[in-house]
């Protein structure tokens, strides 16, 4: 990326340093030149005036021109290396990150002998780190999506193959193969859309509108209102009228709808299910409570992030639930507290804050 011709620095310092060194060494030339034209200068204190410029003036002053002119000379030279030093900190700088690349992020300690190019440095050096850590996340995401995708394709071309090589298949058996095939489909359309809200989710910015919160709630609970019956759920509804915050109604749906989901589908029969949305001195709380099986306090940070399950071999869903939440709870500033419960299941609550707070801690 080609940069548009501006002045170097290093150009500039070294002329500055010149120019300084010249200024302040024609200060006493000129006394001196100024003493040897007037004859008073170059007298001894105490002598007698001499009338007129003396015989020698003409030298001294001459001398004196000289040696300006040798200061001129030598102060190009010796600030151009000033300043040379002076900026090799930013060279360095430059050509570190100039080879930077996802693979390969360069680490460095601090350089330069001054405080300023020192938390330069140690700036870049924590951005590096930042950028690492998040390829690194990148990376496993990918692996990890790409692995959860495979799975129901290989299966699905499994069932097709055995089929196809029977040679006694009838109706009924391709339908039985076709209905599978069906259902692997569908399980991946849940897993894109997944993936694609994870994806939004994380996006830095949020379009802000004000979204009541408690009619979100109300349709989100409407909805799965089906599924919790299967199961015999009991659900309870504490919804307070008019909560509104600044946020995205799709991403505050999907928060709302991705937390039920995980209340409904990692509980118990005959278990019950717990929402709330509160809004009080300014703040308002989301909060979702489910029975369920008991989770290990020390797994709620693995399973906040893409991909983990608490039980993998026998749960049906893909592990993004939880993470999800998690990136739009961050992208509306919002605090967000996962606690297990002590007879099974979780609490987790969502706290938005309030139009003077940037964030709002959910403890």
């Amino acid at each position: 990326m080609s940069t548009p011709d501006r002045p170097r620095l290093r150009t500039r310092l070294a002329v500055l340093y010149a120019m300084s060194a010249v200024v302040l060494g024609a200060g006493p030339v000129a006394m001196v030149g100024l003493g040897a034209w007037s004859g008073g200068s170059t007298q001894e204190f105490g002598a007698p005036p001499v009338a007129g410029p003396s015989g020698n003036t003409g030298t001294v002053l001459l001398a004196a021109t000289l040696g300006l002119l040798a200061v001129a000379i030598a102060a190009g030279p010796i600030g151009w290396a000033l300043a040379g030093r002076a900026v090799r900190p930013l060279r360095e700088l430059t050509a570190a990150a100039g080879g930077a690349a996802a693979d390969n992020l360069p680490g460095h300690g601090q350089l330069g002998r001054y405080q300023e190019y020192a938390e330069l440095s140690a700036t870049l050096a924590g951005l590096y780190a930042r950028l690492d850590s998040a390829y690194a996340a990148q990376r496993r995401f990918v692996a990890d999506a790409s692995h959860e995708l495979r799975t129901p394709l290989t299966v699905q071309r499994a069932l097709i193959q055995v089929a196809l090589a029977d040679p006694y298949a009838d109706v009924t058996s391709l339908r039985a193969v076709c209905q599978e095939v069906l259902q692997l489909g569908e399980q991946q359309e849940r897993l894109v859309a997944a993936l694609l809200a994870l994806a939004r989710g994380q996006q830095a910015t949020v379009a802000a509108q004000p979204v009541d919160l408690a009619a979100l709630a109300t349709e989100a609970l409407s909805v799965r209102r089906t599924a919790a019956e299967a199961r015999q759920l009991t659900v309870r509804a504490d919804l307070h009228p008019h909560a509104v915050v600044p946020g995205d109604p799709i991403l505050l749906a999907s928060l709302i709808g991705n937390l039920l989901d995980n209340a409904i589908r990692h509980n118990v029969d005959d278990g019950r299910v717990d929402l709330a949305v509160s809004a009080a001195a300014g703040r308002t709380v989301l909060t979702i409570a489910n029975s369920g099986p008991v989770v290990p306090a020390d797994e709620v940070a693995r399973i906040l992030q893409p991909f983990q399950r608490l039980d993998s071999s026998s749960s049906p869903s893909s592990g993004l639930g939880l993470a999800i939440v998690r990136a739009i709870t961050a992208g509306h500033s919002a605090g967000l507290r996962v606690q297990p419960n002590a007879d099974g299941g979780l609490t987790v609550v969502v706290a938005f804050p309030s139009p003077g707070q940037r964030t709002f801690d959910a403890a």
